[in-house]
């Protein structure tokens, strides 16, 4: 191994992590709460536990999941696959497995899979996905907990299952944003996680998301404002126009990726379709208008809980996939924005005229994204488990 010996990765998931030691304020219920102040902890919670890691033996994985038996595999990727076990105390876990082709090919997505153990290390939310340990005998692998719902993704757009409903889209939608705001406010490491989308977040037994697949993640320093990264990676229908056109990432990357998820949970549709349209794009006239039942997933057959709910989610939305990082929100203020009761300030986001004729210029560049080669969408589809158990 090339990039990491055996024994760092040891001392590694051995060493004692002083940064989650210090107790964190609770979050605060914002649903209860309509001011600005209420989004700023969300992401806190239990952000003060420590991460429990091991390095598992080849032997305990491989008994786990019965010798990597082909009916254990939940997910399979471009350079990972993934497996049920069930540990020897009876926990399930979700065993992802660099495949030997990519480890002897491609050295790079070698390099991206010791990236995502040094990434989540420094991880610790209900709303992210919870490594459990590390082997790096006879190959790599990475041990989380597993996730029996599956990806969002395979239960949005299964059509053997029956539609999801609002208040559960509602949920996920709420505790994939608290996730994210803390890979980028509240985490000891300011972590850009550059994939968000729906087979990228997994749900726990009762619909509790985790965002997972840190393979493209980077760490972003204090003092720097952005990363500029080439070659550019991620998921057609999710790519950021400064991201895309000059390979400049950093949190706003992930807020226009979030915009497009919400725009799935709200829609049912996918990210791109079948004549190559962008989910954006098709949402962006009708968010103009405000005829937000139109967005709305048709299976649902107008049984959403709360219209306000459904008005702030699609509002944040609009916000997110702004063209221009710059009148993007963070994700502290699309928290405010999705949680904060009472009227909608439409005023405090509104862009001069200028800036709005501007963004309708900007939205020709999904077009694009059809015609490129495939090197800009290398991330697999589905990280931990895409299917229930």
């Amino acid at each position: 191994m090339r990039y990491i010996r055996s024994g760092s990765l040891k001392r590694l998931f051995s060493m004692k992590w002083l940064s989650f030691e210090e107790e964190l304020p609770k979050e605060s219920d914002s649903s209860e709460e309509g001011n600005s102040e209420t989004s700023k902890s969300f992401s806190r919670t239990d952000s003060s536990r420590r991460p429990t890691w091991k390095c598992f033996s080849f032997e305990e994985i491989f008994d786990s999941t019965d010798g990597f038996c082909s009916e254990n595999m939940v997910g399979k990727g471009g350079y990972a696959e993934v497996y049920r076990g069930i540990l020897a105390d009876g926990e399930a876990i979700a065993v992802k497995r660099l495949t030997k082709a990519a480890s002897s090919t491609d050295e790079r997505k070698e390099k991206e899979f010791l990236t995502e153990i040094g990434t989540l290390g420094h991880v610790s939310h209900p709303n992210v996905s919870s490594l459990r340990g590390c082997c790096t005998d006879n190959g790599l692998y990475l041990i989380f907990q597993f996730s029996s719902k599956g990806s969002v993704a395979s239960l949005l757009h299964d059509e053997n299952l029956p539609p999801m409903d609002w208040k559960t889209r509602y949920k996920i939608a709420i505790g994939t944003a608290k996730g994210l705001h803390y890979l980028h406010k509240d985490c000891p490491r300011r972590i850009i996680h550059r994939d968000i989308k729906s087979s990228n977040i997994l749900l726990t037994t009762d619909y509790e998301p985790q965002i997972s697949d840190f393979g493209l993640a980077k760490w972003l320093p204090s003092q720097w404002t952005h990363h500029s990264i080439i070659p550019i990676e991620g998921t057609f229908g999710h790519l950021a126009p400064e991201y895309f056109m000059h390979g400049v990432v950093d949190e706003k990357t992930d807020v226009f990726a979030f915009g497009v998820f919400l725009l799935e949970i709200i829609s049912g549709k996918r990210p791109v379709d079948g004549s190559h349209q962008s989910l954006h794009s098709w949402a962006k006239p009708i968010l103009n208008k405000r005829e937000i039942e139109k967005l709305v997933d048709p299976r649902l057959e107008g049984a959403y809980v709360n219209n306000e709910q459904l008005h702030r989610l699609a509002f944040a939305a609009s916000l997110c996939i702004r063209a221009s990082s710059t009148w993007r929100p963070t994700m502290s203020e699309v928290l405010e924005v999705m949680l904060q009761l009472g009227e909608i300030e439409r005023e405090k986001w509104k862009m001069p005229e200028e800036e709005e004729e501007d963004q309708e210029e900007f939205w020709g560049f999904e077009d694009l994204e059809c015609e490129c080669d495939s090197s800009f969408s290398v991330s697999p589809h589905d990280s931990i488990s895409t299917r229930s158990s």
